[in-house]
């Protein structure tokens, strides 16, 4: 299988924050910011494996400053890291003043995709090559955010096993 560079998954857009886009603080929804962030890391993941893709995980995603109405919120996004069939996305988010020109990174996030074939099976991915040194630096580490995620896996199937679907109306 062939051997991609990062640069060739990265994606990036922006888009208006219009006031039907914020909260009652006049910031953008957070929800709305997940959807950003989830698409724009979508596209990176299909870019790298031209082939369909599922979200398999979002780590967390930490509101640091938030995106008023009549900025511009910015995403760019790219593959990081693969395993056989799946693979880590990095999307940094930046919120623009666009009267002033100000730019603050607002959060970044980490996403794990899987590629699928066309019966939803896992499919395999190329594997990705850093060349930057932010790149190179995010593949390094990428190993140890690997094993964290297995870990809360392992954890969330635990958890699982624990709760009840009855419902709480039910007797």
């Amino acid at each position: 299988m062939e051997v991609k560079k990062v640069s060739q998954s990265r994606s990036v857009t922006s888009s208006h924050v219009l006031p039907t886009d914020t909260n009652n603080h006049g910031t953008l929804f957070g929800g709305k910011l997940m959807m950003y962030i989830d698409d724009i890391a979508a596209v990176a993941a299909t870019r790298h494996a031209r082939q369909l893709v599922v979200t398999a995980s979002t780590d967390s995603v930490d509101f640091i400053h938030p995106i008023n109405a009549g900025s511009a919120v910015c995403l760019e996004a790219f593959v990081t890291y693969t395993k056989r069939t799946s693979m880590e996305v990095f999307v940094k988010v930046t919120g623009e003043d666009l009267i002033s020109g100000e730019k603050k990174l607002c959060t970044t996030s980490f996403l794990t995709f899987v590629a699928i074939d066309e019966e939803g099976k896992p499919s395999p991915v190329p594997q990705v090559v850093p060349e930057s040194e932010e790149e190179k630096w995010l593949y390094e580490t990428a190993p140890k955010r690997f094993e964290h995620r297995k870990l809360r896996r392992r954890e969330r199937r635990e958890f699982h096993e624990v709760l009840t679907l009855k419902s709480p109306w039910e007797d």
